[in-house]
């Protein structure tokens, strides 16, 4: 049965549309949504079936994943991650941003998301409809990156290539209008030495 497509406003999201996405990752589903940078492959954290199937796509093996998850707002980022005060005083300036920060995993985070490993990657995007479908949820979701076979273009940006691609894989494609195709900044933040791993989108100086 392939996936639903379902549209979304990108700046003031439908609330009866955004319960439907939390109803379905939920029910363990998996989804493809936009962010502030590129379109996302998702799940909830806490399912673990779903972070399985996730791996499946990306093929990769969940206790080797370099997933990253997405929170509301920074109380949010607390509940899942130890914050210095370098970190905290960085984050509060730039996020909701296009940044990626590796933070030490607190008790919190599923054994499946950082089995070898103690750090964990967070976002909060400049985008309401992720913002709003973990705000709703109650808790984080899965994002990653989904890759396009072109070699020039090397994130898709078109929601309905993506359906096309994706829809016998996940349970929900998210149209919420053309995405990005620059990911996201990533600082490692595990310490007060900042150190950028990945130049995306986000300028930052550390």
């Amino acid at each position: 049965m392939p996936a639903e497509f379902l549209k979304i406003h990108p700046t003031t999201p439908e609330e009866r549309k955004i319960l439907h996405v939390v109803d379905i990752l939920r029910d363990g589903g998996v989804i493809i949504y936009p962010t502030d940078t590129i379109y996302g492959l998702g799940c909830d954290i806490h399912n673990a079936r779903a972070v399985e199937r996730i791996a499946r796509i990306k093929g990769i093996k969940p206790q080797k994943n370099n997933f990253s998850f997405i929170c509301y707002d920074l109380s949010h980022i607390a509940d899942y991650a130890r914050v210095g005060n370098q970190a905290f005083k960085m984050m509060k300036r730039l996020l909701p941003g296009p940044y990626t920060f590796i933070l030490e995993a607190s008790s919190r985070v599923p054994k499946i998301l950082h089995s070898n490993k103690r750090t964990v990657g967070i976002r909060v995007p400049d985008h309401p409809i992720p913002r709003r479908i973990v705000q709703e949820l109650g808790n984080p979701i899965i994002t990653t990156t989904i890759r396009d076979e072109d070699e020039i273009l090397q994130y898709p940006t078109d929601p309905e290539i993506i359906f096309e691609r994706f829809q016998h894989l996940v349970d929900l494609v998210i149209d919420g209008g053309y995405g990005g195709n620059v990911p996201s900044t990533i600082v490692n933040a595990t310490d007060d030495a900042f150190e950028i791993i990945r130049q995306g989108l986000g300028e930052v100086e550390v």
